[in-house]
């Protein structure tokens, strides 16, 4: 008799999620789907808001990426005001997001993902874990601990708030950074480059070498991407335009007030989640293994595919290995582990670079605005995407509508694609195991979802 598997929760993910697996008569794999269905709600919770309010209230979205939404929540409001944010403001907003996905990467790779390479997809549950990972390398573990500690005191020390930030408000910043903060904080992100490139040097070569078999055959689709560039064609975290490339590796840019000309949202029965897609491409949506139409991904492999180079130095050596090795667009989708410690890497060496700028400590932190009626569109590429707040507002700045697509929305489609192309890689003939189950939920977990 046919049967459904049920792995719920879907664990060392971020989030809340579900995967339903349907077997055949034959024990084969029929169909498998992700099941997000925590109601977040924020669209309608801001209705009636004061405009200048809602930055402090979206940050609560997630608490592993407030910073994110904070920022572009800021961004959506600035342009329903008609204000520009002053440069010393604009850029302690870059700083703190530069920051935040620096310590953010480190999570995801060392808490969530690392299990699976350093003790292994087929190990024990009980021992595949953050504290198996911390028992076989304690000197590592409390390393990573003080490098993600030290990154939150940063966000901590100039914003006053870690997790849930109010640092960043309508035209700016809430204050200038001191000299001898800067002087603190540019040591601090010289020892946290320092740290990235030995996680990514060690990766490379204790970890992802024993892994390439398993790289190229699980969860592998073939789809679009999407992420920011700046003007060079290179890699921005905090603004520029939006490139959307499609699997043969042609792109369109456009700026993300048109957002909604290009990226359409479809629902489906099984998810809360919404499916963006592209609409531009005018294929209509669908997750078909064989025939995927407007299925494109977000976050960090997405990003260095539609990049023609990364904006730093080091950074840019790193991307072009990988592009030596893997081509580009590269499809693999266990490679946004891979592609996200050449992030981390971009990630503090900007955070210096905007360390070391003279304008970092002016006082001129905030732009004079008046609320107004008006629409905004902000955005950031927040660690799992590109992160979009949509917001219109009133003669009197209060929130008439919203629109959020988050970051880990744009993958939902590619998700459920990488799943069932996994569980029909590791599940035949009704054999299933522990490890293969664990493999289906790594082709979630390189999502980061």
């Amino acid at each position: 008799m046919s049967k459904v598997i049920n792995i719920s929760p879907i664990t060392r993910i971020e989030g809340h999620a579900s995967i339903a697996i349907h077997l055949d008569d034959q024990g084969d794999v029929a169909d498998a789907k992700v099941h997000v269905m925590s109601l977040r709600g924020f669209e309608k919770f801001v209705e009636g808001k004061p405009a200048e309010e809602v930055p402090r209230i979206v940050n609560r979205i997630c608490g592993i990426c407030p910073w994110h939404h904070h920022l572009a929540s800021n961004k959506a409001v600035d342009r329903c005001f008609g204000v520009t944010p002053t440069p010393a403001g604009t850029k302690l907003r870059e700083l703190m997001q530069t920051i935040a996905h620096a310590e953010d990467k480190l999570l995801h790779f060392f808490f969530l993902a690392a299990a699976d390479f350093v003790i292994g997809p087929d190990a024990d549950y009980t021992v595949r874990n953050v504290i198996g990972v911390a028992q076989a390398n304690p000197e590592l573990a409390a390393k990573v601990v003080k490098m993600r500690y030290m990154a939150k005191m940063m966000l901590e020390k100039l914003s006053g708030k870690a997790i849930h930030p109010h640092a960043g408000v309508v035209g700016g910043f809430c204050r200038p950074l001191l000299e001898e903060e800067r002087r603190e904080f540019l040591a601090q992100m010289k020892e946290l480059l320092e740290f990235a490139l030995f996680t990514i040097q060690m990766a490379k070569k204790d970890i992802f070498p024993k892994y390439l078999d398993t790289v190229k055959s699980l969860g592998v689709i073939n789809t679009g991407f999407i992420g920011t560039v700046d003007d060079q064609g290179s890699l921005n975290l905090y603004g520029g335009k939006i490139r959307l490339m499609k699997p043969d590796g042609s792109h369109t840019e456009f700026d993300i007030q048109d957002y909604a000309d290009y990226i359409g949202e479809h629902v489906e029965p099984y998810s809360y989640g919404k499916f963006p897609y592209a609409k531009c491409w005018n294929e209509g949506f669908s997750m078909d293994l064989d025939n995927p139409k407007g299925i494109y991904r977000a976050n960090t492999l997405a990003r260095i595919n539609v990049a023609d180079s990364m904006a730093t130095p080091l950074a840019q050596a790193e991307l072009e290995e990988f592009r030596s090795l893997f081509g580009r667009p590269a499809q693999a989708t266990l490679l946004y582990h891979w592609a996200r410690l050449i992030e981390e890497v971009y990630a503090c060496e900007r955070a210096i670079e905007l360390l070391m700028d003279p304008e970092i400590t002016d006082t001129n932190v905030r732009a004079e605005v008046e609320p107004r009626a008006g629409r905004g569109v902000g955005y950031v590429e927040a660690p799992r995407g590109t992160l979009i707040h949509d917001y219109s507002t009133d003669d009197k700045g209060m929130m008439t509508r919203a629109n959020i697509i988050v970051g880990t929305t744009h993958n939902l489609g590619p998700m459920n694609m990488s799943v069932r192309q996994a569980a029909n890689t590791v599940i035949k003939g009704g054999e299933v195991s522990e490890g293969a189950l664990n493999r289906i939920e790594m082709a979630v977990r390189a999502y980061d979802p």
